[in-house]
């Protein structure tokens, strides 16, 4: 059986376990009903109810069924399984080093036909040049206190960067204007980040948006960076943990943000413009 340690696993258990509880009193249920029809003691409800412990698929099939939503079944399992797989710890993720991370989510990567990203407050990975991925690489080692691979991460990441130029891919990228300004290297080193963001911009598989300074944000503020991998997964990146989301509706939540966040930016020559404008500070 899966045990939830982290507190941001047991809050997304405690959220589960309630709405398990909203289907059984829609449905008339007391708590007794339901251990009645299922030959479950009543703790075992209350325990699922309350977070206490994970159901089972098993556990999950047989609520809705006796709650009478079993249509709510496919939904009610895609969220079991995001309560599972929802936050990895980077410890998990990168034992070995932070090479580890990029060779585990490969599969995905390669799968994948259209990649749709936001991020607030650095150049994503497939649009950072060699001295900017190794340098991202080797701070997140230190800060995570794993072993420093940050030259094979480094290549691993450029090696994906192919894909920017394969007619079978569409990268959509959409950043705010403040991560040109963002000094993550020496100033030459960053003018040569950001003349190679203007180079992939202009290829056919790529659409990069800046959201300026003073755009108007009343609509849409910024929010964390994310990653969504056509219509299937999201992936965001906390300080403790990588996030994964693959519930429909959640997914379309990040796909409408993405949306809103895209309307906001200029594309195209102005969006080319600004980061020209940002490599002579």
């Amino acid at each position: 059986m899966t045990t939830y340690s982290s507190s941001s696993s047991q809050e997304m258990l405690k959220s589960f376990g309630l709405r398990l509880r909203e289907l059984r009193l829609n449905a008339g249920l007391s708590g007794r009903d339901l251990c009645g029809l299922t030959g479950w003691l009543p703790s075992k409800v209350s325990r699922l109810e309350n977070g206490k412990r994970p159901p089972s698929q098993e556990d999950v099939r047989q609520w809705a069924y006796h709650c009478r939503v079993p249509e709510l079944i496919p939904d009610l399992l895609a969220s079991l399984h995001a309560v599972d797989t929802l936050f990895v710890e980077w410890r998990r993720r990168e034992r070995t080093g932070v090479a580890r991370g990029l060779q585990g989510s490969r599969p995905l990567f390669e799968q994948t036909r259209r990649f749709r990203g936001y991020n607030s407050w650095m150049i994503p990975g497939v649009l950072q040049t060699p001295a900017y991925a190794k340098h991202v690489f080797s701070t997140m080692a230190r800060r995570r206190g794993v072993h420093d691979d940050s030259d094979d991460a480094m290549k691993l990441r450029m090696a994906r960067q192919t894909y920017l130029r394969r007619a079978d891919r569409r990268f959509a990228v959409v950043l705010e204007e403040s991560v040109l300004y963002n000094s993550l290297l020496a100033p030459d080193l960053m003018r040569e980040q950001l003349q190679h963001l203007n180079t992939v911009a202009a290829l056919p598989a790529v659409s990069l948006g800046i959201i300026p300074r003073d755009a108007d944000r009343s609509a849409m503020w910024p929010v964390e960076s994310f990653w969504i991998y056509d219509d299937r997964r999201v992936h965001v990146e906390l300080v403790s943990a990588w996030v994964t989301i693959t519930t429909a509706h959640e997914i379309r939540m990040y796909v409408q943000a993405f949306t809103a966040l895209s309307s906001i930016a200029v594309h195209g020559p102005q969006a080319r413009e600004l980061i020209t404008l940002a490599a002579r500070f």
